[in-house]
């Protein structure tokens, strides 16, 4: 099952880390991991690439973990947070269609 957390200090989304494997189907024909990874990549691509934020990014290969903090405080805010906002509902989306393979919370 694939675990996604977003951290929420305070009403603010400070950062999120996914992983695990969903096990809906084999590997290259699991459409729950590649919509996850798609979503995943592209949060990070925005916050990094596009605004220009300094998050931080660690990705474990052996346990399949993708991990972005971002700073205290960010220059495009109000951006950064409709990016996660966005991620979690599209993975929320994913939850309620494949409730057995992926699991969404806020912590």
């Amino acid at each position: 099952m694939i675990q996604a957390q977003f951290f929420d200090q305070e009403g603010r989304i400070s950062g999120f880390s996914v992983s695990g494997h969903s096990g809906y189907a084999e590997s290259g024909a699991d459409v729950v991991c590649a919509a996850v990874s798609t979503a995943v990549n592209f949060a990070d691509a925005v916050i990094r690439d596009v605004l220009g934020e300094s998050a931080k990014t660690r990705v474990d290969d052996g346990s399949a973990s993708v991990t972005l903090k971002l700073p205290a405080k960010c220059d495009n805010e109000e951006a950064v947070q409709a990016v996660l906002t966005g991620m979690m509902l599209t993975l929320s989306a994913l939850r309620d269609e494949y409730p057995d393979f992926i699991e969404v919370m806020e912590v």
